[in-house]
């Protein structure tokens, strides 16, 4: 079964939508959009496991320009 996660995502001043289309072009992220609030980008992510998704978060989403830090919060339902 895949896991999927919510990721918070804070970026450089003025770059969030730059980020954010970015980050749709990585495989295991199904959506990523520039938001309002104490965050700058909201991003679905999905992968096999755990040890997947934490290559993912940090390997692929970490990695983009312009990513400041992230928050994982993985889906428990």
């Amino acid at each position: 079964m895949a896991v999927k996660a919510f990721i918070l995502i804070d970026t450089s001043p003025g770059k969030a939508r730059d980020v954010a289309l970015k980050l749709r072009q990585v495989h295991g992220v199904s959506a990523a959009h520039a938001v309002t609030g104490p965050h700058d980008i909201i991003a679905m992510i999905e992968a096999d496991d755990i040890s997947a998704m934490g290559e993912l978060v940090v390997q692929k989403i970490q990695s983009v320009p312009g990513v400041n830090r992230s928050l994982t919060s993985i889906v428990a339902d």
